[in-house]
């Protein structure tokens, strides 16, 4: 099994949410949030500040924590083949400057503010979803209800 424990932000201002497109290694693409990987002896709410100046361009300020989402993806379903837990904590960042670009040397094609209802529409990693729920329910417990993944959701 392999394991990830990584911080993403959601960024919603006016209906619309940031969205990162993730191109990886072998070519295929998806709409995730800005995040990533939190390295050993990291905060993740530092690491969700960093990833996002580095995928988008632009300074974040965190301004609450959502919740924590917990899922293992079986092997059949996991890019490596091999069964794989992620934990995100998710935040909720209001940008406060600079400019929409690629990520430099990185993975992130582009990032985009994207309408809410225009988001169903996108093939789009699941932590979307779940980034989005934990905002509008802001479940007392900071856990969010499991985000069915099929059609155009990946994990």
């Amino acid at each position: 099994m392999s394991f990830r424990l990584a911080a993403y932000a959601v960024c919603i201002e006016d209906g619309r949410v940031l969205l990162a497109r993730h191109v990886s290694p072998t070519g295929d693409t998806n709409w995730t949030l800005p995040g990533g990987k939190v390295e050993h002896a990291e905060d993740p709410f530092d690491v969700v500040i960093r990833e996002v100046a580095e995928e988008t361009g632009c300074d974040a300020l965190v301004e609450r924590l959502l919740g924590v989402d917990s899922r293992v993806i079986p092997a059949t379903e996991a890019r490596l083949g091999i069964e794989h837990q992620n934990i995100g904590i998710f935040y909720r960042v209001r940008i406060t400057g600079g400019t929409l670009r690629p990520e430099p040397n990185g993975e992130t094609a582009e990032s985009v503010w994207t309408s809410i209802p225009d988001v169903a529409r996108l093939r789009r990693s699941s932590l979307v979803d779940v980034g989005l729920a934990l905002a509008q329910t802001l479940p007392s417990t900071g856990h969010v209800v499991p985000v069915p993944v099929g059609g155009l959701l990946q994990h």
